[in-house]
C-alpha cells in the first residue's frame, strides 16, 4: 500500500480530527456514486478507505511509522556500508602495491642481467633464451598469483572480452536469493584478485620491456557497477515495453521488460556503467520499481483490486463489471459475501517468466448507501435487540 499520509494529504504528525476530516472530504469527492463515468473511482475510494483504516488505529499507525523509519535508516546504512567497502578495497590494493615495490626493483635488475647474458650467449652462437615474464612472475610470487591472473581473464567480469552493450541479465524472483549470493561471491573474488593483479600487471609489463619478451598485456580492471532506478507501470510489464534509463553525463541506455519482471528486480546492462581512468567500463545495474496504479496493487505476480459492494448486493449476491489488466471483466459476487471475501480470477495477473501468469484477486468492500434509510435502520435495530417482526 502507498503512504497513507500522502494518500490523505496530511502531515505525519496530524491529529485524529485532521485525519478524519481529510478522509471525509476525499471519500465524498471520489465516491463511486458521484463518479459513475470514472472506472477508477472504486479503486481510489477503496485506497482512501485503507489509508484511513491505517491512520485511525493507533497500533496500525505506529507499525507503519516504525516500518518507514526502519526503511529510511536501512537506506542510509547501506550507503555508509558501500563507502566503507570501497575504502577497504582501495586500502588493500595500496598495501599490495607497496609490498611488491621492492621485489619489482630486484626483478628489474635480474632481468637486465639475464638479457645481457643472453645477448653474450647469442654472440657466441649458443642457444638459450631469457626467462618468460609469466614464468618469472610464477617463480617470485608462486603459482597462485599466476592462476589468479589467468582465472580473472577466463571469467568475463574482470579482464575478459567485453560483452555486447545492452545485454540484460534479469534475475528471476524464484532464484533471487541464489543470484544475489552468486553476485556477491563474484564481487568478492574480483576485489580479492584486484589487489594482486594491479601490481603484477605493472611488474609483467616492465619485465617484458627489459627482457624483450612479447605477449598481450592483461585487460584493465573493471570499474564498479553504476546503480540506477527505472520506474515502470503495470501496463509496461504486461506489454513488455522498452524502457530508457538516464545514466547521467548525457548518457542513456534501454532494455525491454521481460516476462517475470517484479518489484525490486535488477537488470544488468553490460558495459554501460562508470568509466574510470585506467579501468574497463563497468556495468549499469537497474533496479525496477513499479509505479502506483489506481486500479491494482501488485503482490508477486498477482494483481489485487477492490470492488465496492452495497449491503443488499452483499446479502443477495450480484454480478459486477470490473477493470481487468486486459479489459473489462464480469465478476459474480456470491450471496452473503462479507468484506473478507475475495474472488480469484486465474491467469489475469503478471507473467511469471515460466510460461504462466499470476491471478487477479478481487477484494470485496461493503459500503453503506449515501443517504440513511429508515427501513434499514429499523431492521438493524431490531436485529441488534433480538426483535424480529
Amino acid at each position: 500500500m502507498r503512504d497513507p499520509y500522502k494518500i490523505l494529504g496530511v502531515r505525519r504528525d496530524a491529529g485524529q480530527d485532521e485525519i478524519k476530516a481529510a478522509w471525509r472530504n476525499m471519500a465524498k469527492a471520489v465516491h463511486p456514486d458521484h463518479n459513475q463515468g470514472d472506472p477508477t473511482a472504486g479503486a481510489r475510494f477503496a485506497e482512501i478507505g485503507r489509508a484511513y483504516d491505517t491512520l485511525k488505529d493507533p497500533k496500525k499507525r505506529s507499525l507503519f511509522d516504525n516500518a518507514a523509519r526502519m526503511a529510511e535508516a536501512k537506506s542510509n546504512e547501506n550507503t555508509i556500508m558501500q563507502q566503507r567497502q570501497a575504502a577497504r578495497e582501495a586500502a588493500a590494493r595500496a598495501k599490495a602495491a607497496q609490498e611488491n615495490a621492492e621485489r619489482v626493483m630486484e626483478e628489474l635488475a635480474r632481468a637486465a642481467a639475464q638479457k645481457a647474458a643472453a645477448d653474450a650467449a647469442k654472440q657466441q652462437q649458443q642457444t638459450g633464451a631469457a626467462e618468460p615474464a609469466e614464468e618469472m612472475i610464477e617463480r617470485i610470487f608462486g603459482t597462485q598469483a599466476r592462476a589468479a591472473g589467468g582465472g580473472a581473464r577466463a571469467q568475463g567480469f574482470t579482464a575478459g572480452k567485453r560483452p555486447e552493450p545492452g545485454t540484460t541479465n534479469a534475475e528471476k524472483p524464484a532464484d533471487a536469493a541464489k543470484a544475489t549470493e552468486t553476485e556477491q561471491t563474484a564481487e568478492e573474488a574480483a576485489a580479492a584478485t584486484s589487489a594482486i593483479l594491479q601490481p603484477l600487471s605493472l611488474l609483467t609489463s616492465l619485465v617484458r620491456r627489459f627482457t624483450g619478451s612479447s605477449g598481450a598485456a592483461p585487460a584493465p580492471e573493471k570499474a564498479p557497477d553504476q546503480i540506477v532506478t527505472a520506474t515502470v507501470t503495470i501496463d509496461d510489464i504486461l506489454k513488455g515495453n522498452w524502457v530508457n534509463v538516464d545514466l547521467g553525463e548525457g548518457r542513456e541506455a534501454g532494455f525491454s521488460l521481460a516476462a517475470g519482471t517484479t518489484e525490486g528486480q535488477q537488470v544488468r546492462l553490460k558495459g554501460h556503467g562508470h568509466k574510470l581512468v585506467g579501468m574497463q567500463r563497468g556495468d549499469a545495474v537497474v533496479n525496477i520499481h513499479i509505479a502506483t496504479d489506481p486500479r491494482f496493487t501488485v503482490d508477486g505476480f498477482d494483481l489485487h483490486t477492490v470492488l465496492p459492494v452495497t449491503i443488499e448486493n452483499a446479502v443477495l449476491g450480484t454480478e459486477a463489471r470490473i477493470d481487468g489488466p486486459n479489459g473489462a471483466l464480469t465478476v459474480t459476487v456470491p450471496a452473503w459475501s462479507g468484506s473478507d471475501k475475495t474472488i480469484r480470477i486465474t491467469g489475469q495477473g503478471l507473467a511469471n517468466g515460466e510460461g504462466g501468469k499470476g491471478d487477479l484477486v478481487v477484494e470485496l468492500r461493503i459500503i453503506l448507501w449515501e443517504k440513511p434509510d429508515d427501513k434499514v435502520t429499523d431492521l438493524m435495530r431490531s436485529m441488534k435487540n433480538g426483535l424480529f417482526l
